[in-house]
């Protein structure tokens, strides 16, 4: 049975988007990864919005939105090292 949006608590409403934001920031985060700075702010904001959202609710949405956004943060160092230690 599907939960209309708009009976939802305010708040409630407010942490299952920022939980949608966060798991897709932190896709877009690794794609994102191969230019450096982009792959570092989706990263960052992408962790930001699902701490928010752990904050008020805990759904496993918002928890691999910020484990996405981790993987992401560390992909982007790791290719961003890479860059600088090979670069002709």
């Amino acid at each position: 049975m599907e939960v209309d949006p708009n009976s939802l608590d305010p708040e409630l409403r407010t942490a299952k988007i920022l939980a949608l934001a966060s798991a897709a920031l932190g896709l877009m985060s690794l794609c994102l990864a191969i230019i450096p700075v982009c792959g570092g702010v989706a990263s960052v904001i992408g962790i930001v919005t699902g701490l928010f959202s752990l904050r008020t609710e805990n759904t496993k949405t918002a928890l691999a939105g910020v484990i996405l956004s981790i993987f992401g943060v560390v992909v982007t160092i790791v290719y961003s090292l890479f860059l600088y230690f090979f670069k002709k």
